[in-house]
């Protein structure tokens, strides 16, 4: 087992909406189904062990592009979708934030029987994980959400958060179950974060003898994980900013989804309400779902699909959200039946925008790009926590 990732992230207060979070709920049900469907339950998770993919995600689905909300906000969306549809999906969501964690076992005793999988074992793993980010690894975070992903097969994912009292800052821990040897010796490559003076790690190979008297688990033979593990720091700021965005993947995104698409996808434009900034939703959805890892190093760029609840980087673009889960609905259920006409037309969406970017040179700025959605909010029924966006009136959006 392996730590995969960590992510610091700015503290966010504030409930998400209805509005928001029933489409956030339909929207990842269907990614996830299309990630399934497309490369198999492992796939999906090892995209949520990976910080910068799962990052993105958030973002896409409407959330606030850099906060700690992201975390919660989608893993309690995700379960309450994908375990309506576990029996067919073959995955299983146990946790969340606050006293739903203390849930997680008993939970996962239950997936056990439905599934025979051994439930003793994922409830060892699911303390486990949480003891090393909670107690052997002091930090300074203390853990107060923890989601334990399963699949029919076993294999699982953990994603689980932590505040530090006094910075503002949670922290989140990605796991995966994939290559499982020790809990408690160099679990972790690296834990990177701000610097907040000297930490106790009893995971270090160095405290060995601490651990003996402490825990006899300490005796496994452990080995030292190879990979990298990601790290992902978010800034404080609340806006999104030039350095926060790859101009070129997005610029070649946006000419794609406004220029070229619209003369290549008669399939998808057929639908009803499909127009060009559907389109340009569509194939931010695309990546999310055919992306590389690589694809997901600037998880900011992914907010200009369907922007953030406190309207940053722009309202919440209501009616283009709705489409787009009306056609990534379709497409995924037309792909059940055998018909991949409209799911393929989408998978070819961010390929042709990964295959511009080779020669690509932007001529707008991402200052310029947020104004023209902020100008246009209103007329694509733009949200946010605040209210409904008007029309513009002495040049200027209001906000009801």
């Amino acid at each position: 087992m392996k730590r995969s990732g960590t992510a610091d992230l700015p503290l966010h207060y504030g409930k998400v909406p209805l509005w928001l979070s029933e489409r956030m709920s339909t929207l990842g049900l269907a990614i996830v189904e299309a990630i399934a469907m497309e490369y198999g339950k492992a796939e999906v998770l090892r995209r949520l062990s990976d910080p910068f993919w799962f990052q993105s995600m958030g973002a896409v689905m409407g959330m606030d592009w850099h906060s700690s909300g992201i975390t919660t906000s989608v893993m309690g969306a995700l379960k309450r979708s994908v375990n309506s549809r576990s029996n067919e999906l073959g995955l299983y969501i146990c946790g969340g934030k606050g006293k739903a964690s203390l849930q997680a076992p008993a939970e996962l005793l239950k997936v056990a029987e439905r599934t025979g999988l051994d439930g003793n074992l994922l409830v060892r793993s699911s303390k486990l994980s949480a003891k090393v980010d909670n107690t052997a690894i002091q930090d300074g975070f203390q853990l107060y959400m923890h989601s334990f992903i399963v699949s029919s097969e076993g294999d699982w994912t953990v994603v689980q958060q932590g505040m530090r009292e006094g910075s503002s800052t949670a922290r989140r821990y990605h796991w995966h179950s994939a290559g499982l040897q020790s809990f408690v010796e160099d679990p972790h490559t690296a834990i990177y974060g701000r610097d907040y003076g000297p930490i106790i790690n009893l995971a270090d190979k160095h405290a060995s003898g601490a651990r003996t008297s402490i825990m006899s688990i300490a005796a496994e033979p452990p080995e030292k994980m190879i990979r990298e593990v990601k790290r992902l720091v978010m800034p404080s700021h609340h806006d999104v900013r030039s350095k926060d965005v790859d101009i070129k993947r997005l610029g070649a995104m946006l000419w794609v989804a406004h220029d070229q698409a619209p003369k290549k996808f008669e399939d998808l434009l057929l639908l009803t309400g499909m127009g060009p900034r559907t389109l340009q939703s569509l194939a931010l959805v695309s990546e999310v779902i055919y992306g590389t890892p690589s694809r997901f190093s600037d998880p900011a760029r992914f907010s200009f699909a369907h922007g953030g609840k406190d309207g940053h980087p722009f309202p919440v673009p209501v009616r283009v959200y709705d489409d787009t889960i009306q056609v990534l609905r379709k497409a995924v259920d037309s792909a059940k039946v055998g018909h991949t006409e409209k799911a393929d037309a989408i998978r070819r969406l961010s390929k042709m925008a990964e295959a511009a970017e080779q020669n690509f040179t932007p001529t707008s700025s991402v200052d310029a790009l947020l104004e023209k959605e902020r100008e246009d909010s209103w007329k694509y029924g733009g949200r946010t926590v605040f209210g409904e966006v008007k029309p513009p009136k002495n040049g200027q959006l209001k906000l009801f």
